[in-house]
């Protein structure tokens, strides 16, 4: 007897224990909008944070709540945020893909450089020691700290310059926010020209700092017949608003630091 009272306490206590838990799931339960699954469904599922958002099920419920836009996700794409607008019930407005472009080719032989670095594998340390062991202080260190962050292995170092694979990347952003020298840029990916040098040395200096640097001549500037390219801070930046791929400016570039994309038909 002394032991069965104890035991009928305990499982009564637990009894009403379960009672009252059960009670409380149901009247005190917060009910999930049910589109915050689908939208995460609709979601790559990369996690990599470049809406801004930490990870996709924060994002699905911001979409859901009316806190960001159905195209917030830059790695989804347009087949994404299309399939999220129709789960939201709204018109789909896909923004403009991308594609990161690394502004340098200042490869083993053509980047002159200020002394042998031999540290950690990483353009941080690097950029620290005066700015890298490349004589062009806006050169790409390629030290692969773009390539460690890139969830979708859309970037690589060849011959001591960072590489970007058109074709696996997503525009994430995190090559851009990860590199010290600020030379992966985020350009229109249905464009054709790009130009691959940031740096801001005269002419002159660039001559020998690196054979393939912009020098500045304006060539490509005088060329367009739409005012699409400019020559500022001694180096040209193309206007995607106003360019029309005529190419006219990839054709003056003495250089040849103005690229052109292979298209399908011509790879």
């Amino acid at each position: 007897m002394h032991i069965l009272i104890p035991v009928v306490a305990l499982g009564a206590i637990g009894l009403v224990l379960g009672v009252l838990l059960a009670a409380a799931s149901k009247y005190l339960s917060v009910e999930q909008d049910e589109r915050i699954g689908q939208i995460e469904e609709a979601l790559p599922g990369a996690n990599c944070g470049a809406c801004s958002y930490a990870g996709c099920a924060v994002l699905a419920a911001a979409i859901a709540e009316g806190k960001a836009p159905v195209n917030a996700c830059p790695v989804g794409g347009a087949k994404s945020s299309e399939i999220i607008a129709g789960i939201m019930g709204v018109e789909n407005s896909p923004a403009a893909e991308n594609v990161a472009v690394v502004m340098c080719r200042g490869i083993s032989g053509a980047a002159q450089k200020k002394y042998l670095y031999e540290g950690f594998e990483d353009c941080d340390i690097a950029n620290r020691l005066a700015g890298g062991g490349k004589a062009c202080e806006y050169g790409c260190l390629g030290l692969g700290n773009c390539v460690r962050v890139c969830q979708f292995d859309a970037i690589k170092v060849e011959d001591s310059v960072a590489v970007v694979d058109p074709e696996k990347c997503t525009a994430c952003g995190l090559c851009v926010a990860a590199c010290p020298k600020k030379v992966i840029h985020l350009v229109p990916k249905e464009r054709q020209y790009t130009v691959r040098c940031i740096s801001q040395d005269k002419g002159a200096q660039m001559k020998n700092l690196c054979s393939v640097g912009c020098i500045a001549c304006r060539l490509c500037e005088k060329a367009c017949r739409f005012d699409a390219i400019k020559v500022k801070d001694n180096f040209a930046i193309i206007d995607y608003d106003k360019c029309t791929d005529c190419g006219k400016c990839f054709e003056a570039c003495p250089k040849k630091i103005i690229y052109k994309k292979e298209l399908p038909n011509e790879a």
